[in-house]
């Protein structure tokens, strides 16, 4: 439930700024600090209703936050998250200029770096930074007569964006702008540079044809609709990538019907029967598709794991998470791949989905995009 910070009262607020604070000194080696920052965050909590993060209580905030995420399988490589630290940005265009620093850091030329930019907490009489874009990189979807060109998914938001004023180039894979909102004044717009964003096109290692779907994917998968929750203190804006899972874009992002759909196209191309599922045309097409982004991404020397790799690394987080005293919690319907679930241990086990802070959480959508 989304409870706005203010909301809580100041002995709630202190006991989580407590709790997290503990279980970050103690896995830092610093338990000799603990006494006097609780005295700290008691008198500012006390006076202010708010305290401020350290440093060092950021980066290890947002990396337990990670750690903590149920849903995501990428877990094994939390405590490499690079945390740039914004909460001095409270300009729109500074928020885009240190967007664009975040782009470039994270693409790494392909090898790309788990990276979370953390802007302004919100603290009441203050403005907030808010991002209305879902990805910092995503393509837009433009309704038509004849259905939506582009992405389904981004079809509000691309109104939105054209309603005042922009114009893509009207193709499947338009780079939508940056949507900036800083308080409550208007949200402003602005368009990454080409050369930033890195994108794959696809091409399948055995088929000539699949050049000719002209296909294609980002290649950092940045996240921008959630806030960061550390200690009760929440960063509204807070963007955060790892690396591609295959799957996420063969399989969900280009293979959802609710998405760009294209599984009838290249059953097409194979020559397969789509009058009966019985023919698993829709499997045989989702293979195919799913290494086509594999091999694409390797081709052009762009980090990216599948499913199979992804699963295994889980276990080892699985592992080094018992071994340091903690349990794993889980969102089961999250974490099991698309494609071949039952080939990985997580489709035998069980977990507790029990949200644990730090955490990500997902904002509530701007008016406009309801």
């Amino acid at each position: 439930m989304n409870v706005p910070d203010q909301e809580y009262g100041r002995m709630e607020r202190y006991e989580a700024a407590e709790a997290f604070v503990r279980r970050c000194y103690e896995e830092l080696g610093r338990e000799s600090e603990i006494d006097d920052r609780l005295t700290e965050l008691w008198t500012s909590i006390g006076r202010r209703d708010h305290y401020v993060h350290t440093s060092a209580e950021l980066e290890r905030g947002a990396k337990m936050a990670w750690r903590n995420s149920n849903r995501c399988i990428g877990r094994h490589f939390w405590d490499r998250l690079h945390v740039l630290d914004r909460r001095d940005v409270d300009t729109a265009a500074a928020v885009f200029d240190a967007l664009l620093d975040h782009v470039e850091f994270a693409t790494n030329g392909g090898n790309v770096r788990p990276t979370i930019s953390v802007f302004p907490p919100a603290v009441r009489g203050e403005p907030q930074v808010r991002i209305w874009n879902h990805q910092l990189i995503r393509y837009a979807g433009y309704r038509t007569d004849d259905g939506v060109v582009g992405d389904p998914d981004s079809t509000a938001l691309t109104d939105y964006c054209r309603d005042r004023g922009w114009s893509g180039a009207g193709t499947e894979f338009d780079v939508l702008p940056l949507v900036i909102q800083v308080g409550d004044d208007e949200p402003e717009l602005f368009e990454i540079p080409d050369e930033l964003v890195l994108e794959v096109p696809l091409v399948h290692p055995e088929y000539d044809w699949f050049e000719a779907l002209a296909l294609q994917w980002y290649a950092v998968p940045i996240v921008s609709d959630m806030r960061l929750e550390i200690g009760r203190i929440r960063y509204p804006a807070a963007p955060f990538n790892g690396w591609y899972m295959g799957t996420e874009i063969g399989s969900r992002d280009l293979g959802d019907t609710d998405r760009y759909d294209v599984l009838p196209r290249i059953a097409d191309r194979l020559g397969l029967t789509t009058t009966t599922d019985r023919s698993l045309w829709k499997d045989r097409a989702l293979t195919v598709l799913n290494r086509a982004v594999l091999h694409s991404f390797e081709r052009h020397g762009v980090r990216i794991v599948d499913h199979h790799t992804a699963a295994k690394q889980f276990a080892r987080f699985e592992r080094d998470e018992e071994a340091a005293g903690r349990t794993v919690t889980g969102d089961r319907s999250w974490l099991l791949p698309p494609n071949a679930s039952s080939t990985t241990h997580i489709f035998h086990d069980t977990y507790d989905d029990d949200v644990r802070t730090p955490n990500f959480f997902y904002r509530d959508e701007p008016a406009p995009l309801r």
